[in-house]
C-alpha cells in the first residue's frame, strides 16, 4: 500500500539543539545555516520538554524531518534524562537524538545510542562529521514519518470497511477460499466475490498476501 495521492508533504527539515551553553547553540545554529538547515535552540531540557508540551504529538508531531541535538550534562534535567522520556512518548523514531558529549561522557553516550539513540558526536567536534550525521538523522526522520503515515492510513482503511468486509478480510487472512468463505458465513460465493472486491479495493491491494503482508507490517489487525 503507498501514501495516497494528496497526502500532505513533509514540512521543511528542523534541527532543535538543547544545551545550556549558549555559545555552543550559536555555533551549532551557524553551522546549520551554513549547510542551510533550519534550527531552533532550548537552553536547557526542561525548556525543550515546555516547548514540547505544546506540540501535538498524538497527531503525529513532528510532520517535518526532524532530529535534535542533545547535551549529555546540563544543570537540572540531564539530556540523558530528557531522551528517557522522549523515548517512553514514543518519539525517537520521528525525532532521532545525536547526543553532544565530552570525553568523560563516552561511555554513558555508547549505552544511550544502544538503547535507541542515533548517535553521539564528542566536543569538540567536526563540522562535517556532525552535518553528515544530522543529515542521516533527518533521513531517518522522515522514513519514520513516512511509516506512521502508512499505518495511519491503513488504520483509517480498517475503519471505513463495512462488518461484512471485515468479516471476508479475516477469512482471507486466514487462507480460506471464497467457497469456505461463503459456508462459513451462510452468503453466496458470489456476495463474497463482492465483498472481497470492496475490501481489496478500500485497503488498497490487489491479492490475499498483499493484504495480509500489509497488516502484519503495519500492526493492524481487522478489529
Amino acid at each position: 500500500m503507498q501514501l495516497q495521492p494528496g497526502s500532505p508533504p513533509l514540512g521543511i527539515p528542523m534541527v532543535y539543539l538543547v544545551d545550556d551553553e549558549a555559545v555552543v547553540r550559536d555555533a551549532l545554529a551557524w553551522l546549520l545555516r551554513s549547510r542551510r538547515r533550519l534550527s531552533e535552540g532550548f537552553a536547557n531540557a526542561d525548556a525543550f520538554e515546555a516547548w514540547l508540551a505544546t506540540r501535538d504529538i498524538a497527531g503525529g508531531w513532528p510532520d517535518a524531518p526532524s532530529c535534535l541535538l542533545l547535551d549529555v550534562r546540563m544543570p537540572g534535567t540531564s539530556g540523558l534524562q530528557l531522551f528517557d522520556r522522549l523515548v517512553e512518548r514514543g518519539l525517537i523514531d520521528r525525532l532521532p537524538v545525536i547526543f553532544l558529549t565530552g570525553h568523560g561522557d563516552v561511555p554513558t553516550a555508547v549505552a544511550a545510542v544502544k538503547h535507541g539513540a542515533f548517535d553521539f558526536v564528542e566536543k569538540p567536534f567536526s563540522d562535517n562529521a556532525l552535518v553528515d550525521r544530522v543529515e542521516l538523522a533527518l533521513q531517518a526522520s522522515a522514513e519514520a514519518i513516512g511509516r506512521l503515515r502508512q499505518r495511519q492510513q491503513v488504520a483509517r482503511a480498517v475503519a471505513e470497511l463495512t462488518d461484512r468486509e471485515r468479516d471476508v478480510m479475516q477469512r482471507v487472512i486466514e487462507g480460506l477460499p471464497n467457497k469456505l468463505i461463503a459456508d462459513a458465513l451462510g452468503i453466496s460465493v458470489r456476495t463474497v466475490e463482492v465483498h472481497r472486491a470492496r475490501m481489496f479495493d478500500k485497503m488498497n491491494v490487489r491479492s490475499a498476501v498483499e493484504l495480509t503482508n500489509l497488516l502484519r507490517e503495519h500492526g493492524t489487525g481487522n478489529g
